[in-house]
């Protein structure tokens, strides 16, 4: 099993780091494919980029065929156009059960920054659905993802981590809102860009008693459907400032490759509102928003994804048992689907292997009978039971050698070795 992940999450690796590595639109992944299948032509690709991850996966038939982490790397540095020695250090590398697993946990929301949250299983599988557009996949990534969503839904069904403030959304209204606003309900609320994490926190925010809604797309069509949705007033892209002088929260998930909003154009919306509460939350991924908008005065609350992290950490801590099941649910479904795997590649050689010690014997046997014509059928039966309990005996040590070595992956070297000793084709 020829499976790797290089990927920079919010645990191991910064903000900006993800920022500049992210793929940001369905365009720059159908590039970013198109590059990489031209790199290397015999792998599979899957690519995983959201506000906290980007993830490489990469799969391939035989050893040495797919790229390295220095490879990968490079390839993210000239698409990005990222010194390498900008985030080398931060990228992170799994292969074989252990990239398995690392998928398994990120679809399951094990390793979310909001433990149990449900969009991430979405992500995934728009991740895996975009790849399939762009003919990246193949038999083992192809496997691999519908097997991910299956333990997703096992997680979610079997253990409660998504019971109670799961989401990014929730848990940034909740825990940062309401520090801010003792209620929304006469709060106006402006949604720049309109993608998923717009919709969930508008869902949430309407929850809460949100009636004034303002969306700000640069696509009029997206604006008008989202606003439809909720209820809310679609604004033309021109009219953002303006916006922004109007909104008590706003909430920023554009695909934009750089910042949108700097400091000099939002001290000129602090000019307009005077000094009242703002609550701003940038779940953009680059980020919408330069940091440093937070600073302008004390009534302007900036956050954005890093800052959920204590907060995320506090609901992992309180789901310590939820995490233990999901993570036995995970270790089971992990070591089946590498059996699976592995028994796949392996299976067919051990049936061939069994098949040709077999006829070998049966050849001998049926030359010993034709030279022994009186021998009765008793002792007949003997000789051919001795014969194979001989031929089990033999075929025990390179079978158990195989099975121990298919454990961490499918072994080619001795698959090809076995071939080779005993003249076995295939």
């Amino acid at each position: 099993m020829n499976l790797q992940v290089v990927y920079c999450t919010h645990q191991t690796a910064s903000l900006s780091v993800r920022e500049r590595l992210a793929f940001s639109s369905p365009d720059h992944l159908s590039d970013a494919y198109n590059a990489l299948k031209e790199r290397f032509p015999q792998c599979e690709f899957v690519i995983i980029s959201t506000c906290n991850r980007v993830e490489i996966y990469t799969a391939h038939d035989a050893p040495g065929s797919g790229p390295n982490l220095r490879q990968i790397a490079q390839f993210l540095s000239e698409y990005h156009d990222v010194p390498l020695d900008d985030f080398y250090s931060e990228l992170s590398e799994k292969s074989g059960t252990d990239a398995v697993k690392h998928l398994f946990d990120v679809a399951s929301s094990i390793d979310s920054m909001v433990l149990g949250e449900s969009q991430i299983v979405n992500q995934v599988k728009s991740a895996y659905d975009a790849a399939a557009r762009a003919t990246a996949c193949g038999l083992l990534t192809n496997t691999l993802f519908q097997r991910a969503l299956t333990v997703s839904g096992r997680v979610r069904t079997e253990t409660r981590l998504s019971e109670g403030r799961i989401s990014i959304a929730s848990v940034a209204v909740i825990d940062f809102g309401k520090s801010i606003f003792d209620s929304f309900a006469d709060k106006t609320v402006l949604v720049i860009g309109a993608g998923e994490m717009g919709e969930e926190t508008l869902r949430y925010l309407k929850s809460e008693g949100v009636k004034r809604i303002l969306v700000c797309n640069r696509n009029p069509d997206r604006a008008l459907r989202l606003a439809h949705e909720f209820g809310g007033i679609a604004r033309d892209w021109a009219t953002l400032d303006d916006c922004l002088a109007e909104a008590d929260v706003i909430v920023s998930t554009t695909g934009a490759d750089r910042p949108i909003i700097d400091v000099p154009r939002f001290k000129a919306v602090r000019k307009k509102t005077g000094d009242r509460p703002v609550f701003i939350l940038d779940v953009a991924a680059p980020r919408d928003f330069d940091p440093a908008v937070g600073k302008i005065d004390d009534n302007v609350f900036l956050y954005d994804i890093d800052d959920l992290e204590a907060t995320c950490q506090r609901n992992r801590k309180n789901r310590a048992h939820e995490i233990e099941v999901a993570l036995k649910i995970i270790e089971e479904e992990t070591a089946r689907f590498v059996h699976d795997l592995n028994h796949k590649s392996t299976g067919p050689i051990i049936k061939q292997l069994r098949e040709h010690w077999q006829d070998i014997s049966r050849q001998e046997l049926d030359q010993l009978f034709r030279k022994s014509p009186n021998l009765a059928e008793p002792d007949r039966q003997a000789i051919e039971r001795t014969v194979d309990r001989i031929v089990n005996k033999l075929l025990h040590p390179p079978l158990e050698v195989l099975r121990d070595e298919s454990r961490d992956g499918t072994p080619h070297g001795l698959l090809d070795a076995i071939r080779r000793l005993f003249r076995i084709s295939g």
